[in-house]
């Protein structure tokens, strides 16, 4: 159900998909907030535990996801794509919880990309400046420039329509599923033997392999800029 706030004559009307994000932000600074004090406290010469342990886990996988592209340059750009990882992954488990998740709507996924094309872009100019970031789209030949130019508009596009792709088909195939149970009840009622495996599926493993691959294609065409020559 969306969210409406009406004042007067002006009317607001927020998707759940959004106010399940904005949800996901509030649950993540607290969560990023207690994890700090946990480390603050963390006695370093013992071996790590609990939830500490369960960061460092998190840490790490972060790391993997971005670092073999990013390599020394990863440290840098951790705390943003690190904190977007995570909150895509707990975004795209949603559906566990019979929630709408945010990137099934095309809306949310398109900003994420375009977060991504902007900050390859900016580190691209940065690099070596606006005019030689339109040189780099003249070569080898300038006759390629137009191909060269769909090439970068592609990146966005591919990464957002992907992940909305695959996270709203596994909503709807799961929505179809509980439909049918209800229709052809009491019988209905052996589906949920085979609900489980599906949300394994749908929610966990699609969820968290197009975390993986979003996050794995961003990060590669940003270290083309950023690691080039190094």
């Amino acid at each position: 159900m969306d969210f409406v706030i009406t004042v007067g004559s002006f009317v607001l009307e927020i998707p759940q998909s959004v106010v399940n994000w904005l949800g996901l932000c509030v649950i993540l600074c607290v969560l990023l907030v207690i994890w700090g004090k946990k480390f603050e406290k963390a006695d370093p010469t013992q071996a790590p535990k609990g939830i500490v342990l369960m960061v460092e886990m998190l840490y790490n996988t972060c790391m993997s996801i971005i670092g073999d592209n990013l390599k020394e340059k990863t440290h840098r750009y951790l705390p943003f794509l690190g904190t977007l990882t995570m909150m895509m992954a707990m975004s795209n488990l949603l559906g566990l919880l019979g929630l709408q998740p945010p990137t099934s709507n095309l809306s949310v996924n398109v900003i994420l990309a375009l977060m991504m094309f902007l900050l390859i872009q900016y580190n691209g100019i940065r690099k070596g400046g606006l005019l030689a970031r339109m040189k780099e789209l003249t070569e080898p030949m300038f006759f390629l420039t137009p191909l060269n130019i769909i090439g970068e508009l592609a990146l966005p596009i591919s990464l957002s329509l992907r992940l909305f792709g695959n996270i709203l088909a596994g909503s709807i195939i799961m929505a179809l599923v509980y439909y049918m149970m209800t229709s052809f009840m009491p019988f209905g009622a052996l589906g949920y033997l085979f609900t489980p495996l599906l949300h394994a599926y749908f929610d966990i493993f699609s969820g968290l392999i197009q975390t993986y691959i979003f996050f794995t294609l961003a990060s590669f065409f940003l270290s083309e800029q950023v690691c080039e020559g190094e």
